[in-house]
């Protein structure tokens, strides 16, 4: 599985509940955020100043390592 800057919040965290402390890492503390849930990455990224293209390459690292085979 790999994410895009359009996969919103809520798919990344019903994949894997742990790319949660991977967000937090980022600067993105807000995401147990009801509202947070329903955002593309990208939009999450706007509000925090972040730049979505570094965190989803992080994201994307996380995934091939501790998830290999894509599941």
């Amino acid at each position: 599985m790999q994410f895009t800057k359009e996969t919103t919040m809520g798919e990344m965290l019903d994949f894997d509940q742990d790319i949660a402390f991977v967000l937090m890492q980022c600067g993105m503390h807000c995401v147990g955020c009801p509202s947070s849930i329903g955002e593309s990455l990208e939009q999450a990224c706007m509000v925090h100043g972040l730049d979505a293209d570094e965190v989803l390459q992080i994201i994307n690292d996380f995934l091939k390592e501790n998830h290999p085979d894509g599941e």
